[in-house]
């Protein structure tokens, strides 16, 4: 297993169910036809966004089984992670973000699609929406999300995030000095 997704994105055999696996941080997996790590994933993905579903860790392997299944299948976006009991997560220790990728924050109706797609998984929490460029500028906590969708709702909910400037946060949600 690695800390990204393999070229097939998909797992090996002797991978560990999320809830029990504290040897790898992250447990990935790919759409058909979707390569992470080809030369023009780069600007492929230069855009991607993603849903984040906080599952407490009891229900983290049923969770991540749906979405995992949904992205096989291509009923997603280009692929999802989950974050395994290996993974240093400085959030709640009682839950686990299962992340849902799309390629294009941009494209607000695919944007919707996939959330469409959880919704009709079954997925009925709160979900909230950010792009990977907020991650990649160490940003996480409440503020930092570009949509939110209302509990058991396939309304997006557009953050005005220029309204109420946020400091960076640190993986812990401190701010940044």
């Amino acid at each position: 297993m690695h800390a990204k997704p393999t070229r097939t994105g998909q797992q090996p055999t002797d991978v560990l169910p999320p809830a029990a696996d504290t040897r790898h941080p992250w447990q990935w997996v790919m759409a058909p036809g979707v390569d992470f790590l080809s030369p023009s994933a780069a600007s492929d993905y230069a855009n991607a966004g993603k849903w984040l579903w906080f599952l407490p860790v009891r229900a983290l392997n049923a969770g991540w089984q749906l979405i995992k299944t949904a992205v096989e299948a291509g009923q997603l976006g280009p692929g999802a992670k989950v974050a395994t009991l290996g993974n240093d997560f400085d959030g709640d220790p009682t839950r686990r973000p299962v992340i849902i990728y799309t390629a294009n924050y941009h494209d607000e109706q695919d944007v919707r699609r996939v959330l469409v797609a959880l919704r009709s998984l079954g997925v009925r929490d709160a979900l909230a929406y950010k792009t990977d460029e907020a991650t990649e500028r160490g940003e996480y906590g409440n503020g930092t999300s570009l949509y939110t969708s209302p509990a058991a709702t396939t309304k997006v909910v557009r953050r005005h995030r220029h309204a109420q400037p946020a400091a960076p946060r640190t993986r812990s949600g401190a701010k940044a000095k």
